[in-house]
């Protein structure tokens, strides 16, 4: 299948997606919000660990900076849907600023050294006083806004977001930044002595990468209303994304997405049992990493592939092949 027939499947799919608030609940509409949110985060830490090699414990971060920017630009005097939007703006050009320094550590270094720049974060939005400490804060400029109406604009808002950062992503993917970010995965010693420039191929995956967390953020803002420091800017945020695509499987497009169906579905299945629904979390990422090392759709994608190739009618013999003996 061509490039402009997968698109067009995917622009017909987010109409069709886009009409659900008409005749949905709101059950369901908050639960597709939930989901949107939850493939938008995986999607984009995916392309950071799986194209990139950048893996990254402190997107929460930028999932917390963009409702913690719309906050603030709310409380300046800006309309509460432009601040969002502005809020994720933000702390994409935030973490362009923080690219020059984190991008210089390695590995596990990098790996610890964003999580401890999100808790220093953290601890620096906790004090201001607009946010209460602990206590945190509403967008209570969304309460004039009347219920029904908010929980539409707030789902079409994540599924722009998620539609928009896949569009995003795969233009990137197939540009010349894309087959860099490619190579440097697999060896940035080698691909730095072949002329790709690694620094600022991962500060555009990096930067981009932060955009969609923050657009996470604010679109979860929009939805739950309240920001708590302990929530938005918790580490709970990185495991999830780290399951999601360990699970669904790490450098493949489709992967994230599966891995986002599965940590729902478990949370609508396990949620009400405590401690058994983050069993059930781990037993699932546990027996991923021993039996399914490419995660869900590493496992899928043959026999999908062979059920695709395979002919529908089977050939039909000459009369040779018949008298042959």
């Amino acid at each position: 299948m061509n490039t402009s027939k997968h698109f067009g499947l995917a622009l017909a799919a987010v109409l069709l997606l886009a009409c659900v608030p008409a005749f949905a609940g709101a059950s369901v509409v908050d639960k597709l919000t939930t989901l949107f949110i939850y493939m938008l985060l995986a999607t984009t830490w995916n392309l950071m660990a799986g194209y990139a090699g950048l893996v990254s414990v402190g997107q929460q971060a930028f999932f917390g900076l963009g409702g913690y920017f719309a906050l603030r630009l709310v409380d300046g005097g800006l309309p509460a849907y432009p601040a969002l939007l502005a809020g994720a703006l933000g702390a994409a050009l935030l973490a362009w600023v923080m690219s020059f320094y984190v991008l210089r550590l390695k590995d596990g270094e990098f790996a610890i050294g964003t999580w401890v720049v999100a808790e220093v974060i953290r601890i620096l939005v906790m004090l201001d006083p607009l946010i209460q400490g602990e206590t945190g804060t509403s967008l209570i400029a969304l309460n004039a806004v009347e219920p029904e109406l908010r929980r539409s604009v707030g789902y079409w808002f994540a599924l722009a977001a998620l539609a928009g950062m896949a569009l995003a992503m795969a233009v990137l993917l197939r540009s010349h930044v894309g087959t860099a970010a490619k190579a440097i995965g697999d060896d940035d010693a080698a691909a730095a002595s072949l002329g790709v420039r690694v620094l600022r191929t991962r500060q555009a995956i990096y930067v981009l990468a932060a955009f969609g967390a923050a657009l996470a953020g604010v679109a979860w803002l929009a939805s739950a209303i309240t920001f708590l420091p302990r929530t938005n800017f918790g580490v709970q945020w990185s495991v999830l994304m780290l399951f999601m695509v360990l699970v669904g499987g790490l450098r493949s497009g489709p992967g994230p997405y599966i891995g986002a169906l599965l940590l729902f579905a478990l949370q609508e299945l396990m949620g009400d049992f405590g401690a058994w629904y983050l069993a059930g979390l781990g037993a699932a990422a546990a027996g991923c990493a021993l039996f399914l090392p490419q995660g869900l759709w590493g496992a899928l994608s043959p026999h999908l592939s062979r059920l695709v190739t395979r002919p529908l009618v089977s050939p039909v013999s000459t009369p040779q092949e018949r008298t042959a003996p």
